[in-house]
């Protein structure tokens, strides 16, 4: 009778701790901050790096956050819920930073209701170009034969449609955007909907998802801009990268892809605690090597990590610069006194 008692009354004592201890568990999460990392869509690079890379951020900030990537339709759609509160890191671009600040383009007349993406953290570049179907490609010699015509300019409002905008604008020509499914591209092209489609590289070397589908389905030729078409962007201020062919798996009619590279960053309001920004900057630094053996668009920040922050600013110098990031920046004897430190009020 009494190893009966004593056994239930072991028993009782392991099924209440039991029960403490799962008490407990939902409290704790419950009580671990959340960071919502808004992206651009599922099928995008963007999303597909910053799933990539909770997991490393999370550890940085020593398990204090839970962090969960939020995909939106476009790129302008992730800026602006980050900066209305519904997220706290924005994927965007250098040329959507500018028209933030300038109130142009998706940003005139906005006001976001928590305060403007600040610069925080540049990650790697991406270069724009425009290809076409195989078999069409003799009606196109360079970028005007595009000027007014169908084309799907990646998915509106992606900061490749804006650094296409720019650069038609740049040129003089007819800007006509044909919005589609990017998992439809390739019937679009082969049924005459958009005469050519935009394609992007990540540091001259990983295509996009929806690109790499695309491939699959058919054959395209890269048109790259005319002699007379790389003058003038490069008097508008934009300048040319060499990208290999070999990002796709097939030929694609050149031997040197040109295209206008853009600086993609996943930025974040003034209000972001200073030891939180300067933990992920620091861990993303740490771990640079690894990341580019995971994904070779990281190659140009593990070459030079605080280059590319550098780089990132002074592509917007007037833009003030997040504390967390100017900690790091000054650690690195990097920091430039004519940079503005955000006073969390940006």
């Amino acid at each position: 009778m009494l190893k009966t008692r004593l056994t239930y009354t072991i028993s009782a004592a392991a099924l209440a701790a039991l029960f403490t201890v799962s008490a407990m568990e939902p409290l704790s999460a419950q009580e671990r901050k959340s960071i919502r990392w808004s992206t651009s869509s599922v099928d995008s690079y963007g999303y597909k790096v910053a799933a990539s890379m909770v997991k490393i951020a999370e550890e940085a900030l020593g398990g204090e956050y839970t962090i969960t990537v939020n995909p939106y339709p476009a790129t302008t759609a992730a800026m602006k819920a980050a900066m209305d509160g519904t997220g706290e890191i924005g994927y965007t671009a250098d040329v959507g930073m500018t028209q933030i600040y300038a109130g142009e383009g998706g940003f005139k007349d906005y006001k976001p209701e928590k305060g403007r993406l600040v610069h925080t953290w540049y990650a790697y570049p991406m270069e724009s170009f425009m290809a076409v179907p195989a078999d069409k490609v003799g009606g196109f010699k360079c970028l005007k034969d595009f000027s007014g015509k169908p084309v799907f300019f990646t998915p509106a409002g992606f900061m490749n449609w804006l650094n296409f905008q720019r650069m038609f604008k740049a040129l003089g020509y007819d800007f006509k955007h044909v919005q589609i499914d990017p998992k439809t591209q390739s019937d679009a092209l082969k049924g005459g909907t958009i005469v050519g489609s935009v394609a992007y590289t990540t540091s001259g070397t990983s295509l996009a998802p929806y690109w790499k589908e695309t491939e699959v389905r058919m054959d395209v030729r890269v048109v790259n801009p005319c002699p007379d078409e790389v003058a003038k962007l490069k008097a508008a201020g934009m300048t040319i990268q060499n990208v290999d062919p070999k990002a796709f798996a097939k030929d694609v009619g050149v031997k040197n892809i040109e295209g206008v590279p853009i600086l993609f960053g996943y930025n974040m309001r003034a209000d972001m605690p200073e030891d939180v920004v300067y933990k992920l900057i620091s861990a993303f630094n740490k771990n640079r090597e690894a990341l580019a053996k995971i994904d070779a668009g990281f190659g140009p920040m593990a070459k030079d990590f605080v280059g590319l922050q550098v780089a990132g600013i002074n592509a917007n110098p007037d833009i003030p610069v997040h504390a967390g990031l100017a900690k790091f920046l000054k650690e690195q004897n990097a920091w430039n006194n004519k940079w503005k430190i955000a006073d969390g009020k940006s």
